[in-house]
């Protein structure tokens, strides 16, 4: 017996309509079906990185964690145990998956130097040194020890700390003891407050 596929297409809708009427219930089904694309998977639970929601995501992975196995990331969801979201997940939450699989993503430091048109690539180590170079010598050029008036203020106007949304409260408290104690810049302000 041949059958065309409008003909497979009526016989399953019918077959669905009394299903349902019939009183059999789908839902096993489809979580069978959502549950044949993770089975194998390794759950990753992390933050979105989007805003100062701090939503609660399950990334799950293929790939068991081998040297010469590359982690492939095949699906993305609001993390039901997360207090914040409970599950839940905005457009650009859910859309998560599509930048971590972009193929234009950024995956190493790039700098732009000074007179230059193009992005230039550069090591993790040689990111850390420039920039560590670069707040030595902005303090270094800056820093105010005393006002006007003589008081003692200690500071560097010249730099500021700019926090993410994905920071937590023990990252912000340890960066704006850094910042004031350490660098001496009054300006501290994270995305959470935006």
């Amino acid at each position: 017996m041949s059958t065309t596929r409008r003909e497979f297409i009526k016989l399953s809708s019918v077959g669905g309509i009394a299903a349902s009427v019939l009183g059999f219930d789908l839902a096993p089904a489809y979580a069978q079906t959502q549950a044949l694309k993770i089975s194998s998977t390794r759950e990753t639970r992390s933050t979105c990185p989007y805003c100062s929601v701090s939503c609660g995501v399950i990334i799950h992975t293929l790939g068991d964690g081998a040297k010469n196995v590359t982690p492939q990331v095949v699906h993305v969801e609001g993390d039901p145990d997360h207090p914040i979201n409970r599950g839940t997940l905005c457009p650009k939450g859910a859309s998560l998956e599509q930048d971590i699989l972009n193929e234009r993503r950024l995956t190493k430091p790039q700098v732009r130097r000074p007179a230059s048109n193009h992005w230039e690539d550069i090591s993790w180590d040689e990111a850390i040194n420039e920039i560590a170079h670069a707040v030595k010598k902005t303090r270094d050029e800056h820093f105010v020890a005393k006002d006007a008036n003589g008081a003692t203020v200690n500071r560097c106007d010249a730099m500021g700390w700019i926090g993410g949304c994905t920071d937590t409260n023990e990252l912000n408290y340890l960066a704006i003891k850094a910042m004031r104690a350490g660098l001496g810049s009054p300006y501290f302000e994270t995305q959470a407050r935006v």
